[in-house]
C-alpha cells in the first residue's frame, strides 16, 4: 500500500509537476488480478482499484500499515463498478455489480473478495475511518438520487448521481456518487468550490484512451493543473478547490470524507476570482 502524507497549502507553490503528481495523483490503480491501494493522510482515506478478467478472483488484502485483523475492523468501504461487471463477496454473501453500481460495506465486515464475471470488471475502492457500523447495502445506478446541473451553453451539462449521502444509505463518513458529462460538455464542478471540512477524491472514467483530463487544484489565487488519463484518481485536500475539464465528455466518481456529510456544504468560488 502506497502512503501519501498530508500537504500544507503553502507547500504547493514550491512543488514541481512531478512532485504534485507524486503527492496527489493515483495512477496505476487498475492492474489485472491485483488490488492496488493508496493511503492518504488527508482524512486518512484509502483509495484503490482492481481489474479482473472473466473468472479471475482476488481477496481484499489487509495491509500491515492498518494494524488491524481485517480491512474493515475500523473502516467502512465503498466499492464502485467503473467497467464491465464483477461479483463482490462480503462474509460469504455475493453481490453482482455492473457499471455505475456501488456496494457499501460497513465497519466490522470480515472477508471481502472480488471476482470477474463473464466480461470481466473494474472496481474502484474508497474507504474511510468509521466510528460506528452500518449494514452492507447495494445501490444500483438506477436507484441513486439523480440531479441535472449545468448547461450546454457553458459546456458543463451533467447528471449527478448520489449513491451514499445523508438522505440515502447511511454511512459513518463516506459521501459518494457518480457524475456523467453529456456529449458536448467537458467542464465538471463548474463553477468551482471548496470545502475546508472534507477531503474529496475524483476517479475519472469512460474517457477514451486518446483523450485527457486537465484537473485543477490549489487555492483560488494559485491554481495548479494535473493532466490525467482514464481510470486515474486524484486527491483534493480540504483546503483545495477541485474542478476539471476534458477533451471530450466523460464520467467520474467523487467521494468525500471528513467533518460532515452535508452534500451542499460547499464554499463557492466565482470564476472571476480564479
Amino acid at each position: 500500500m502506497k502512503i501519501q502524507h498530508a500537504t500544507h497549502p503553502d507547500d504547493l507553490a514550491g512543488l514541481d509537476d512531478d512532485a504534485i503528481r507524486s503527492r496527489f495523483l493515483e495512477d496505476g490503480l487498475f492492474v489485472d488480478g491485483q488490488v492496488t491501494l493508496t493511503y492518504t493522510h488527508h482524512d486518512r482515506m484509502i483509495l484503490g482499484g482492481v481489474a479482473l478478467r472473466a473468472g479471475e478472483s482476488v481477496e481484499l488484502p489487509v495491509p500491515t500499515e492498518l494494524r488491524s485483523a481485517t480491512f474493515c475492523q475500523r473502516r467502512e468501504l465503498a466499492v464502485v463498478s467503473v467497467g464491465g461487471s464483477a461479483d463482490v463477496t462480503v462474509d460469504g454473501t455475493s453481490y453482482r455489480l455492473v457499471r455505475g453500481d456501488v456496494l457499501y460495506i460497513g465497519r466490522g465486515a470480515g472477508a471481502i473478495g472480488f471476482a470477474g464475471s463473464e466480461d470481466g470488471g473494474a472496481l474502484f475502492l474508497a474507504s474511510a475511518l468509521a466510528h460506528t457500523s452500518f449494514p452492507t447495502r447495494l445501490v444500483r445506478l438506477a436507484d441513486a438520487s439523480a440531479t441535472a446541473a449545468g448547461a450546454l451553453e457553458t459546456a458543463n451539462r451533467r447528471i449527478i448521481h448520489k449513491h451514499l449521502h445523508a438522505d440515502g444509505v447511511q454511512t459513518a463518513q463516506l459521501v459518494l456518487g457518480i457524475t456523467a458529462l453529456e456529449p458536448g460538455s467537458v467542464w465538471n464542478s463548474m463553477p468551482p468550490h471548496l470545502h475546508d471540512r472534507r477531503t474529496e477524491a475524483y476517479l475519472y472514467f469512460d474517457l477514451p484512451a486518446d483523450h485527457r483530463i486537465a484537473h485543477y487544484m490549489g487555492t483560488p489565487g494559485s491554481v495548479r493543473t494535473i493532466t490525467m488519463k482514464n481510470l486515474e484518481a486524484v486527491v483534493s485536500p480540504s483546503w483545495s478547490l477541485h474542478f476539471g475539464t476534458g477533451t471530450t465528455n466523460y464520467a467520474f466518481v467523487w467521494v468525500m470524507a471528513g467533518e460532515n456529510q452535508d452534500f451542499a456544504d460547499m464554499d463557492q468560488i466565482a470564476v472571476t476570482d480564479l
